[in-house]
């Protein structure tokens, strides 16, 4: 799932780890070997 917008939060469903978005690059976030899941805006 693409980055799209600062805010966004995501979360990796392995080890715990969460992202929150402070500048939308348009990349994938990635943690674990596998994407992480997006959890809200």
């Amino acid at each position: 799932m693409k980055v799209e917008k600062p805010g966004e939060k995501y979360s990796c469903g392995i080890c715990g780890n969460e992202v929150t978005v402070t500048k939308a690059g348009g990349g994938e976030l990635v943690c674990c070997g596998k994407p992480m899941d997006k959890v809200s805006e």
